[in-house]
């Protein structure tokens, strides 16, 4: 009795229980011994009925699977594992919501007979609407078996969550060419994007499988991989501005999911990507891991007030940028003033996402 329960009335439920209380008068204003006895039959079909849906809700449990990463607003397929752990009375006609806080939320997820020790899988869509951790509640599962008098509900906890990457927006090739003619031009003696072979070294996760050199792989049975000479300085520092009124809203999510969408689109053309947003300073890198960092900070930076008194925008983290940075994008959710340090010259500023990227019809 660990779950929470709640039970309700359905409109068979409330018409039976008229004729319940209806039989009993009679029975009492009458003494007539036919009526006791279908008030007695009437009475333990009540019973019953209580009785067999607490053991269909009883000993189930839950496994709900997501993907690592979710984007904001793109669908994805979740799956629910149902399991029956009693040792002999099976589950029949169950209706199961998904619980995100105190409201139920109907999947049309329904199993109709689930045996003991047996367990079935189901599947759903599932759309995230809002980017960052979101938790992941728990497992509403409900039955009006036998008689479908009464709506019996058990609550079931799924501790966990998932996290949600800003939007991913496709950006225009044109942009990605002028982000290239940003950075230096020439061999550079470091690993890289290019042709000439650096380096061969033994496989670490994270690694691009379009990188594995599969003849010396099958010489020595190790996974070893082949890094090129960089033939070009592809590199790319995003400085993300944190700082924005709370009107700003809107243009400081479009900030996010912009900053997001160069990330992807530079990742996808192999770039060394560094991403600046706020106090949070990612660093050099590339890889699925260090993309999969990327996409978890900006999926977790917050706005902050101009007033707020522990102002930190990325503009100040810059001053700290030394050597090579490759080319610089700074993004603003909001034109900032004109005295504020940037540490070094960004090649492309973007002061107002949302009427940049309608410019660029994205």
């Amino acid at each position: 009795m660990r779950q929470r329960r709640s039970t309700k009335v359905t409109a068979e439920g409330g018409r039976f229980l008229f004729f319940t209380l209806a039989v009993s008068v009679a029975a009492i204003n009458t003494g007539n011994n036919l009526f006791y006895l279908l008030l007695a039959m009437m009475l333990s079909v009540i019973l019953m009925s209580g009785i067999v849906s607490e053991w269909c809700l009883r000993r189930l449990e839950f496994r709900r699977d997501l993907p690592q990463l979710l984007f904001l607003g793109e669908p994805t397929t979740a799956t629910l594992v149902v399991t029956n752990r009693k040792a002999r009375l099976p589950s029949f006609s169950l209706s199961l919501w998904d619980v995100a806080g105190e409201q139920d939320i109907d999947r049309g997820l329904t199993v109709r007979q689930l045996m003991p020790g047996a367990n079935q899988l189901l599947t759903y869509p599932f759309v995230a609407t809002k980017r960052g951790r979101l938790p992941l509640g728990g497992v509403r599962v409900g039955t009006s078996f036998p008689f479908g008098f009464f709506l019996k509900k058990a609550w079931y906890p799924l501790d966990g969550s998932v996290l949600v990457a800003p939007a991913i927006h496709p950006l225009d090739d044109r942009l990605f060419a002028d982000i290239a003619a940003m950075g230096q031009e020439g061999a550079l003696p470091r690993k890289g994007p290019g042709t000439d072979l650096y380096n061969i070294r033994p496989y670490q996760p994270g690694d691009d499988s379009r990188n594995i050199h599969w003849l010396l792989t099958a010489r020595t049975s190790k996974l070893m991989v082949r890094e090129t000479e960089a033939e070009q300085q592809r590199r790319m520092t995003i400085l993300l501005s944190t700082t924005a009124p709370q009107h700003r809203e809107t243009e400081f999510e479009q900030a996010v999911s912009l900053a997001a969408s160069m990330v992807w689109g530079l990742a996808e053309r192999r770039y060394q990507i560094r991403v600046v947003a706020g106090s949070h300073d990612s660093g050099f890198g590339q890889g699925d891991d260090h993309v999969f960092r990327l996409l978890e900070t900006l999926a977790l930076c917050t706005r902050i007030d101009p007033d707020h008194p522990s102002l930190d925008t990325p503009m100040v983290q810059a001053h700290g940028i030394n050597g090579d940075t490759g080319a610089t994008v700074a993004i603003t959710p909001w034109k900032l003033p004109s005295d504020t340090p940037w540490g070094l010259s960004p090649d492309l500023v973007i002061d107002d996402p949302v009427r940049w990227m309608r410019s660029h019809d994205i």
